[in-house]
């Protein structure tokens, strides 16, 4: 297919337009500063919604992990090798993982299809104030946006770009079962 303009259009996913990829992600990070989910999805009924599918069978599998972890572990004191366990999963680690506020910068739409969705986040105490960034991937699904990945940007404090799909692997997990 070619546009008006002369230029091919690329065929398959269609594209998330910004305005819904925002819309999508400004209602899941007013969820995040409300409720500060550490470790987990947080409440599945509140933030499912906002997920694709591909994360949601992350996020089941990395809990039948640790479930299994535990199994194979019986009265361990041993803290398990879980990264997300002291992190809000969708924000950062330490101050990070309770952010107090959010803005939307800016939305890059994706080679695929999928639109990039950067969020800067606040945490401030009387003495001292955090800011950070991230950046949600959105994807459509059955017709609707919703977030397939949040990457935690690279700054002064982070050498390296990390993802939440990454964290939600698991040091050892095979999919739902522990095999480290």
């Amino acid at each position: 297919m070619v546009s008006a303009c002369g230029q091919a259009v690329p065929q398959g996913k269609p594209s998330v337009p910004a305005a819904q990829a925002e819309a999508t992600v400004a209602g899941f990070y007013k969820q995040v500063v409300a409720r500060h989910p550490i470790a987990g999805m947080g409440d599945r009924k509140v933030f499912g919604p906002y997920f694709s599918k591909a994360l949601l069978r992350r996020f089941d599998d990395n809990t039948a992990c640790f479930a299994d972890w535990y199994r194979k572990n019986p009265g361990t004191t041993d803290k398990p090798p879980f990264g997300q366990l002291e992190m809000g999963v969708y924000s950062g680690s330490d101050e990070e993982s309770t952010p107090q506020a959010f803005r939307i910068e800016k939305t890059e739409p994706g080679k695929d299809g999928s639109a990039r969705v950067y969020v800067k986040l606040t945490y401030a105490e009387p003495t001292f104030k955090l800011l950070w960034n991230v950046a949600a991937v959105v994807v459509r699904e059955n017709g609707r946006a919703v977030v397939d990945d949040v990457i935690y940007l690279r700054d002064k404090d982070h050498p390296d770009e990390g993802r939440l799909s990454q964290v939600l692997l698991g040091d050892g997990c095979k999919g739902p079962r522990w095999d480290g």
